[in-house]
């Protein structure tokens, strides 16, 4: 089996297990999933910085940063969307 075949399978079986999870969760607790799964996105940035030191120098660092910045925006929103929550759940403020 190469790696490429590897890679498919885990893709196709992520999308499933991205589907069914989805499927199966209450909207209630949708923001509460996504905005863990955005905090999650700092393995994204673990993993862009192995591929930014690995391979190709030019064409892994422009990848590797544009990884980065990509990921790192999605785990700021993940905690930008987590407080926002959980300030709604808070007890309100009294005039």
């Amino acid at each position: 089996m190469g790696p490429l075949l590897i890679s498919i399978y885990v893709f196709v079986l992520a999308i499933f297990v991205g589907f069914e999870i989805i499927t199966k969760v209450p909207p209630t607790l949708h923001t509460p999933l996504m905005s863990g799964a955005n905090a999650i996105s700092g393995i994204t940035i673990v993993g862009a910085f192995y591929a930014a030191q690995s391979g190709h120098v030019a064409i892994s660092s422009v990848l590797g940063c544009g990884a980065i910045a990509l990921a790192s925006v999605n785990v700021v929103g993940g905690f930008m969307v987590t407080d926002r929550m959980l300030k709604m759940f808070g007890q309100k403020k009294k005039r």
